[in-house]
């Protein structure tokens, strides 16, 4: 997996602005990207065709990207023509195939501020673009797709494509846990804040490219927008089924063991804290106690569970203390392991090793209550039977349970996002002044030259009426001058 991209979280999404009509034509807000491999008979009908609903549709700048990755036929050729006669349209020439490795490449390289890419057959209803994109315009979501599993869609294909679509997607549920819908509709979009961030942890270059993205970003917290379509199935597609479903079934392996291990700083995808609606802090609870304490509460009655079978599976051969100290160091590293990734949602590698000594030294707490619960039962009853032991054991890790959660918030997984978000806020407050001092300079600069004009304009003005005056002068002058004479003269 690539994680080689610089650690900071993503900024707030915000609202992206239309050009002022009459400005210079800005950077072109929405990039299409269409990949191809020898498509020279139907790449340029799918250009015109989606050029001409951009320009009938659209309300903001766009651009076309023809993405061609390794063809051996004319495609290249007729790319670079539409590219010349279109000046929307761009080509882009890759050598080496692959429909994920032509995305991530047009992606890294655009400027525009929606990135899109759709099939060159338009099998989807172009009437789709538009609301795919929007959610990415206006702030309000991550990613977008369109879905052809949706119940308002409208599908015509094959029983055999209908059946291995829905199975592959059903495989995605149960694997990985992913809840969009339609991973291999060719018609999404994504900001590109976000793809900037995203692609390099992305490593399929072929048709398992946008699925493994969309895993990821819905991993991250990302939104995912879904667009009910409708879709035409091309009889004359050249995607072979059997060998792209194998290598997605790998690819489905490669990235669950990657999500399993937290081999991937999904945490670099994270969204500033407040730009969800539901970040914000209600008062006299503290942030994500709630779903923390839900979280520790199904880990702890899964643990607890496993500390019970493996107690009386060591039980049949060891005595209580030893059967007890091993059954609770077993369960106490998957505890810390589980809780540090689902209930206070660590990601990654690093701090592991602590996060786990940090774990047994709390584990260690819990077994001086477990223990001394043991000892004192002995005491007490002198040989209590397996059930009693069991009841006492139990109540133990009640009292151990609450000390565990107090101080794995505490201690061992501290939020730490109270003094990034006060600095970050800082920060905010910083740049809003200094656009604010911007701002006022701005408008001084503009209204001192609006004086400076408005007095410039007034001295010519002023020179312009004594000009005017002196030759009226001067014409009044030569004319009682002239009538002077002609007296004399009469």
């Amino acid at each position: 997996m690539r994680t080689d991209t610089a650690w900071s979280t993503l900024p707030a999404r915000e609202h992206l602005l239309a050009a002022a009509v009459g400005a210079p034509a800005p950077v072109p807000v929405l990039d299409v990207v269409i990949p191809v491999y020898n498509e020279e008979k139907d790449l340029e009908t799918c250009v015109l065709r989606l050029h001409d609903h951009l320009a009938r549709t659209f309300p903001y700048g766009f651009r076309i990207t023809v993405a061609d990755n390794a063809s051996t036929d004319r495609t290249p050729q007729v790319a670079a023509r539409l590219a010349d006669l279109i000046p929307e349209v761009r080509s882009f020439r890759l050598e080496e195939k692959g429909r994920g490795r032509a995305l991530r490449t047009v992606w890294s390289h655009s400027d525009s501020p929606v990135l899109a890419y759709m099939d060159v057959d338009l099998s989807t209803d172009l009437n789709a673009l538009l609301p795919l994109v929007a959610p990415l315009i206006s702030g309000h979501s991550d990613l977008a797709i369109g879905s052809r599993l949706a119940r308002s869609s409208r599908v015509v294909r094959g029983s055999k494509r209908e059946f291995i679509s829905r199975a592959y997607n059903l495989i995605l549920r149960s694997s990985l846990a992913a809840r969009f819908s339609d991973a291999q509709c060719g018609f999404k979009a994504i900001r590109r804040e976000v793809a900037q961030r995203l692609l390099p942890m992305v490593e399929d270059t072929g048709w398992f490219f946008d699925t493994e993205m969309l895993v990821l970003a819905e991993r991250a917290g990302l939104r995912i927008h879904e667009v009910p379509v409708d879709w035409v199935d091309d009889p004359d597609s050249t995607v072979h089924i059997v060998r792209t479903a194998t290598e997605d079934l790998k690819g489905v392996w490669r990235v669950g063991r990657a999500l399993a291990t937290g081999a991937l700083p999904l945490d670099r995808l994270a969204r500033p804290f407040g730009d969800d609606p539901r970040d914000r802090a209600v008062p006299g609870v503290p942030r994500g106690l709630a779903r923390q304490l839900a979280g520790f509460c199904v880990v702890g009655a899964l643990s607890t569970l496993v500390y019970l079978a493996l107690y009386s599976l060591f039980r049949l051969g060891f005595g209580p203390q030893f059967a007890n100290a091993a059954a609770l160091l077993v369960s106490a590293v998957a505890n810390t392991a589980a809780n540090r990734r689902l209930t206070f949602g660590v990601r990654g590698r690093g701090g592991a090793v602590r996060h786990q000594a940090q774990g047994l030294v709390v584990f260690a707490i819990g077994l001086a209550l477990t223990s001394g619960s043991l000892a004192a039962l002995g005491t007490a009853s002198g040989s209590a039977s397996h059930g009693t032991e069991l009841a006492v054991l139990i109540a133990a890790n009640l009292a151990a349970t609450v000390l565990r959660f107090l101080l794995f918030r505490a201690w061992v997984f501290p939020d730490r996002r109270t003094d990034h978000q006060d600095a970050r806020s800082d920060r905010r407050t910083d740049h809003q002044d200094a656009r604010s001092d911007r701002r006022t300079d701005h408008q001084d600069a503009r209204t001192g030259a609006a004086h400076e004009l408005r007095d410039a304009r007034s001295d010519r003005r002023t020179d312009h009426l004594d000009a005017r005056s002196d030759r009226r002068t001067d014409h009044q002058d030569a004319r009682t001058g002239a009538a002077h004479e002609l007296r004399d003269a009469r």
